[in-house]
């Protein structure tokens, strides 16, 4: 129940004992509850395994190209982005603050991968990212029974 508002303490949103009130429900809630943290938050990805290809697109919504980096490594697609944060403070009066540049990694496993042909294009903060296969031989072989 992390972020409710007893009913009890509605009226002290204007009380000078609001960011204690914070801290107390903050060391006080249960370990359990979903809560949000800056630092697990990460993008969204799909992946989708068509017959000749990978398609993997990335929710990355107000991220510039040059911030963002695609490797593959031995069937292993890394998508990062590293953002500096600006740290302008000076004559800022903020209430609260949540927006912040940080760095994030995902990792995606592709078996059967091809280092070349790999493309990637950013359009409207989804990046797509298409990953041929290589193509096998059918490994599949014939014994005779003796």
């Amino acid at each position: 129940m992390a972020g409710l508002v007893p009913f009890n303490r509605r009226n002290l949103i204007n009380n000078s004992f609001t960011d204690f009130y914070n801290m107390l429900d903050d060391f006080f809630s249960d370990g359990w509850a979903p809560r949000r943290s800056l630092q697990r938050d990460t993008f969204k990805i799909d992946v989708q395994d068509n017959e000749k290809e990978y398609v993997i697109d990335a929710e990355l919504p107000g991220v510039d190209k040059d911030e963002i980096k695609v490797e593959l490594n031995e069937g292993r697609l890394t998508i990062s982005i590293d953002r500096e944060e600006n740290i302008d403070e000076e004559n800022k009066n903020y209430i609260h603050k949540e927006r912040r540049y940080c760095s994030m990694c995902r990792g995606i496993y592709l078996a059967d991968a091809d280092q070349k042909g790999v493309k990637a294009k950013l359009d409207n903060g989804i990046l797509r990212i298409t990953v041929p296969k290589v193509l096998k031989e059918d490994s599949i072989i014939k014994v005779d029974i003796e």
